[in-house]
């Protein structure tokens, strides 16, 4: 329900029409239209409406060979970067800020991280003390030892571990457990047997050798660390539960007192585990997939204690090797990013450093960007959106017909309740105890990792801050939240790709930010994991159960839809996976669309360009998604995301849309036709 990658064009619209109000009697149109100049014409709407309206602008701007992918997010992503720059080098030479400010923490960090003649001299001698705790492991309570010890440092080695809200009393912290993360990015690159994900494991164990030699292991035992790495990986991946059934939260909250946890791992003692994470006295906790805990127990039992010292350098190794010297950062690159993505060279240094200090100190970035980058009016423009979508989704659920009219009146509950935070928190983060300085960026990213984990860590036995936000004001995104039934948007630009300086038309907002953005997050309130929460956060069953039946008989309609659509060769996207997604994009271009048709261009029968009003608010959705990725990338996000294709975004929902068919006089026989009796209609 979170990292929902569409924001990025929404709030840069919104901004750049709050930043120029007194322009609004301007034609939005006088100088060229992105909406209408990027359509490939060569290619028919029926056809694949994604290039139709896209391809134009993909046909001029491959591909950056430092990128996986490009298109409007791209574009806006580096004039972000610019910004983000600005106040990085400005604070870098400001040497006269005062200690514990944010420009010194801010500066200190983009400076320790471009001082490259520092990290390859002091290279990995950071992380010195954690690998003599890992070479003097002997016994198995003093490698659990060090596994807690490495948690403090936010690295995750044999279980998963957070304190996060109770689904099911979203009004307290209780500690979850669950399968750990691992090198690869899902358990399925463990165990698919094409060709594409063989070569991808093959290149996984060089790369882990690769690693093992840069950090100064003999060729021959790097080869046996790396064959002893996958192996454990493999065994914990096995137990480790399929993207698509992590989705049911009631098949993943699974409460169980201390004493039966340690009946079921007698390895280990979790109380005693959990006191040296630094929670005491806990009784319960909730574990995410009990089978997990089964093979880590079995895995403790059977692999040897030297095994399980060469996994743990590993991991420490790989948490920190972008942060290292550049034979270990270009090794990393290689694998992570050209492999995995496809990406053939680097980035800059000046915008890997700029990308980790704004995603490690963006706390503090946001309150300096917000200050002098944002214009006023923002938070006050994106509410006016948002409850306008908000008015037609309740008029939506109102007239459904396959909904009983006691669940309708919990629906329209919980959407009533649905809170906005839109711009940027009323409250910031207090970041004080953060220790940054120009010493070391290795040590400085360490000093980041534990200041997390004691973030996450102190929340334990506190009231639940409502305030909190997940993101910064300068990230292109949005998110729901079904804990807090919240929908949190932030505002980041002002900077329009084809409208610097004027106001878009109302088809552009609501395409953009009233579809892609306030109707999907909503949407995520009411998608096959969103609705299994009512309105107040809870995990909780407030439907009939006639209802939910009818609710998931076209559910499975829609993972159907979406298990048809090939994206690679044989690979097509997940349906059951992506199902949240499809149902939130389904959602928003739908309620995106009638909160247009109240406007007055929404009304008109006026031609822009020689498109309709309606014609130009699909035009303006298939903006959104304005996204063009290689091949490599592509497959990742098959085999690891929960978000189709961009391409899929935009074709999937408008194909279920009758509005879409007589917009651009879609018939029997073109590519995007579904019959009547196949279109998807939920909400």
């Amino acid at each position: 329900m979170k990292k929902h990658l569409f924001f990025s064009a929404s709030i840069a619209i919104i901004l750049s029409a709050c930043n120029h109000s007194e322009k609004k009697a301007e034609s939005p149109l006088t100088n060229q239209d992105p909406i209408s100049s990027h359509i490939d014409s060569t290619i028919a709407a029926g056809e694949n409406f994604f290039l139709y309206a896209n391809n134009g602008w993909f046909k001029k701007h491959p591909i950056p060979s430092s990128e996986k992918s490009n298109g409007i997010f791209q574009t806006i992503q580096d004039t972000i970067n610019e910004s983000v720059r600005k106040i990085c080098e400005s604070s870098a030479a400001d040497t006269k800020a005062i200690k514990g400010s944010n420009k010194q923490k801010i500066g200190d960090l983009y400076y320790s991280g471009m001082d490259t003649l520092s990290i390859e001299k002091a290279n990995y001698t950071a992380l010195n003390d954690e690998f003599s705790k890992i070479d003097a492991i002997k016994t198995v309570p003093e490698l659990l030892t060090v596994v807690s010890h490495l948690y403090k440092m936010n690295l995750p080695t044999m279980f998963g571990f957070n304190v996060s809200r109770d689904d099911k009393n979203s009004s307290k912290y209780i500690v979850y457990l669950g399968q750990v993360r691992l090198g690869l990015p899902e358990r399925d690159y463990y165990f698919n047997s094409d060709s594409r994900t063989i070569n991808i494991r093959n290149e996984y164990v060089k790369h882990i050798q690769k690693i093992f030699e840069l950090t100064g292991t003999e060729k021959n035992l790097a080869q046996k660390n790396a064959a002893t790495t996958m192996f454990i990986e493999s065994a914990l991946a096995k137990a480790s539960r399929k993207m698509e059934d992590l989705r049911d939260p009631y098949k993943n909250y699974n409460k169980m007192a201390i004493a039966s946890l340690n009946k079921s791992t007698p390895s280990i003692n979790w109380k005693e585990i959990l006191s040296l994470l630094g929670l005491k006295n806990i009784d319960s906790v909730i574990v995410g997939q009990p089978e997990f805990f089964t093979q880590l127990e079995t895995s403790i039992k059977k692999i040897s204690i030297s095994d399980w010292k060469i996994y743990l350098r590993w991991s420490l190794i790989n948490n920190y090797a972008s942060a290292m010297n550049k034979g270990i950062e270009d090794q990393n690159f290689y694998f992570y990013s050209t492999i995995l993505d496809g990406i053939k060279e680097q980035k800059p240094r000046w915008k890997r450093i700029v990308g980790i200090t704004d995603g490690s100190l963006g706390e503090l970035i946001g309150q300096v960007y917000v200050e002098e980058y944002l214009p006023k009016g923002t938070k006050e423009k994106l509410l006016e959106i948002g409850n306008n979508v908000r008015d037609v989704y309740a008029e939506h659920i109102k007239r459904l017909e396959w909904m009983s009219d006691v669940t309708k009146q919990k629906a329209l509950s919980k959407l009533n309740k649905i809170v906005m935070k839109v711009g940027y928190p009323d409250k910031w983060k207090d970041m004080s105890s953060l220790q940054i300085d120009r010493s070391g960026y290795l040590q400085n990213m360490i000093n980041i990792d534990k200041w997390e984990y004691e973030f996450r860590l102190n929340k334990y036995g506190k009231p639940v801050d409502l305030s909190e936000w997940e993101m910064y004001p300068q990230t292109y995104n949005a998110y729901y939240n079904p804990a807090s039934n919240e929908i949190v948007v932030p505002a980041c630009n002002i900077i329009v790709p084809g409208f610097e300086g004027r106001m878009p038309d109302d088809a552009v907002l609501y395409g953009i930010i009233g579809g892609s953005t306030f109707g999907h997050e909503i949407t995520h309130g009411f998608d096959d994991q969103g609705s299994l929460f009512d309105e107040n956060g809870n995990l909780s069953d407030w439907w009939s159960k006639e209802d939910r039946e009818k609710f998931v008989s076209k559910t499975k309609l829609i993972v159907e839809q979406f298990n048809n659509y090939v994206v690679l060769d044989s690979m097509h996207v997940r349906g059951e996976n992506t199902q949240g997604e499809n149902i939130a994009d389904l959602g928003g271009v739908i309620m995106g669309y009638e909160a247009f048709k109240k406007t007055p261009q929404g009304k008109s029968s006026e031609l822009i360009k020689g498109y309709t009003a309606d014609q130009r608010y699909f035009l303006s959705y298939a903006y959104a998604w304005m996204v063009n990725r290689t091949d490599a990338s592509l497959a990742k996000q098959i085999m690891s995301d929960v978000h189709s294709p961009a391409e899929f975004r935009i074709n999937g929902p408008l194909s279920d849309m009758d509005e879409f068919y007589k917009a651009f006089n879609i018939k029997k026989g073109d590519k995007m036709y579904r019959d009547e009796n196949v279109r998807v209609k939920i909400w």
